[in-house]
């Protein structure tokens, strides 16, 4: 099947690769940020070789990094959205 919208293992990769990259940036070795972030080493391992990691750990991961509001707006309602949209609007 044929999809032009990513598939959740496509997403999965994605943001392990992003964190990768941003762990890299941050010059922490994959032990540091295991210890610092209270997540095991092979979970660590695990997430950025595969991109299969607990929501959990990912979410402790992000909030090392100071990306714990990235998940912000993740399932919020689209009324929710509308009512944000009107603070910004002329009418």
């Amino acid at each position: 099947m044929y999809s032009l919208e990513s598939t959740p293992l496509e997403v999965c990769k994605a943001l392990a690769e992003r964190h990768k990259l941003l762990r890299k940036k941050l010059r922490l070795s994959q032990k540091e940020m295991a210890e610092r972030s209270g997540i095991s080493l092979g979970s660590l391992k695990r997430f950025e070789n595969t991109g299969k990691i607990s929501l959990e750990a990912l979410l402790k991961l992000a909030h090392l990094m100071g990306r714990l509001n990235d998940f912000e707006s993740i399932f919020q309602s689209a009324d929710d959205l509308n009512e944000v949209e009107k603070l910004f609007s002329n009418k």
